[in-house]
C-alpha cells in the first residue's frame, strides 16, 4: 500500500535505517528533522566514506538519504568516520566528528556548511583535539557568555579509564585556546563497571563516550555520557555542581538508560524532550530509539 509518506517522499521506516550514534537536529523552518550519525556500511575497518543525512516530518518515516559529508581529496583520515554531531553557531552549521588515520590518533575535526543537511567542508586541517590524543565523540558547548567549548572523550585506548575533558575553542572554532581539562574519568560514575579489556598497561580498562551538555529549565548545567555496566551500553548523567562547564561533575548513582547508549537530546515541535540513542550496540543491528525525557 502507497502511504501518503511514500508519495511525499518519506519512503524509509526508522527502523529501515541502520544508523550508530544518532543526531537529530529540528528545523523550525521547514518543520522537519534531520538525521545524522555513524552510516558507513563498515565503520570499523572499512574505508572511510562520509556521513549520510535523512529528512523526515515525524520522526519515523524519512527520505532516501543524501550525502551531508563526503570524504574530500586528500582528506587526512581515511577510516573511522564516527559520530558527526550538528550545530547551528555564529550564523552556520558546523559539524564535529571523530576521524582516524593509520598512524595518527583518532581526533574530532569542525567542519562547516550553510545549510543544515551540508554539504559540510573541513574548516581547518586536521582535528581540533591534541594530535597525541586518541579523541572521540566531540559536542560544541557554548557558555553564557557566549564563548565555544568542545567537550570530547579521551579514549580509554589510550590513558585506560576513558575520561570526559573540555578545551576553550577560538571564536571560529579553528583551533583550541587553552590546554584541554579533563572534567572526570568513567570509573568516578559508581555504575560505570570495567570493560574487561586492557590498554596503557591497566588490567582494569572503562569507556568513557557520547557526551552531550545541556541546561535543564531551572538553570542546572547537566550533561549525558555513555559507558559500560555489566557488558551493557548505557546512558549516565552528571551534574555540574558550580553551573559552569569546568564544575565540579557529580556523577548520579545509577544510569539513566540500559538498553543503549550514545545519546543526545533533542525536542519535538510541540516542545516535548527526547533522548536519542542507538540500540542495540550490535554490528549491523544498530537503530536509532528515543524515548521522552
Amino acid at each position: 500500500m502507497v502511504t501518503e509518506q511514500m508519495r511525499n517522499g518519506y519512503e524509509l521506516s526508522v527502523e529501515d535505517i541502520r544508523i550508530r550514534d544518532p543526531f537529530v537536529v529540528r528545523d523550525s523552518e521547514q518543520k522537519c528533522y534531520y538525521l545524522f550519525g555513524t552510516t558507513d556500511l563498515n565503520t570499523w575497518d572499512g574505508q572511510g566514506e562520509g556521513f549520510l543525512v535523512y529528512e523526515s516530518r515525524d520522526l519515523r518515516h524519512w527520505s532516501r538519504p543524501a550525502y551531508a559529508f563526503r570524504r574530500p581529496e586528500r582528506f587526512w583520515a581515511t577510516k573511522n568516520f564516527w559520530a558527526p554531531e550538528v550545530h547551528a553557531y555564529g550564523g552556520s552549521w558546523y559539524m564535529l566528528a571523530s576521524f582516524k588515520a593509520d598512524g595518527r590518533c583518532r581526533g574530532t575535526q569542525i567542519l562547516r556548511a550553510e545549510r543544515i543537511q551540508g554539504p559540510y567542508l573541513p574548516i581547518s586541517d586536521g582535528p581540533v583535539t591534541p594530535r597525541d590524543w586518541e579523541c572521540l565523540d566531540g559536542t560544541l558547548f557554548v557558555d553564557p557568555d557566549g564563548a565555544p567549548w568542545i567537550v570530547f572523550s579521551h579514549e580509554w585506548l589510550q590513558i585506560g579509564d576513558g575520561a570526559i575533558c573540555c578545551a576553550r575553542l577560538s571564536p571560529d572554532l579553528k583551533e583550541l585556546r587553552g590546554a584541554p581539562v579533563t572534567l572526570f574519568h568513567a570509573s568516578d560514575a559508581p555504575w560505570s563497571t570495567p570493560t574487561g579489556g586492557t590498554a596503557a598497561g591497566c588490567e582494569k580498562t572503562y569507556v568513557t563516550d557520547g557526551p552531550f551538555v545541556y541546561w535543564e529549565k531551572d538553570g542546572t548545567l547537566r550533561m549525558i555520557w555513555s559507558s559500560f555496566r555489566e557488558g551493557r551500553y548505557c546512558v549516565g548523567i552528571a551534574e555540574s555542581e558550580t553551573g559552569t562547564i569546568l564544575g565540579p561533575w557529580k556523577q548520579q548513582n545509577q544510569p539513566v538508560l540500559e538498553t543503549g547508549g550514545h545519546g543526545m537530546l533533542f525536542e519535538d515541535f510541540s516542545g516535548k524532550r527526547f533522548l536519542a540513542f542507538h540500540s542495540p550496540n550490535t554490528d549491523g543491528d544498530e537503530r536509532m530509539k528515543w524515548v521522552e525525557f
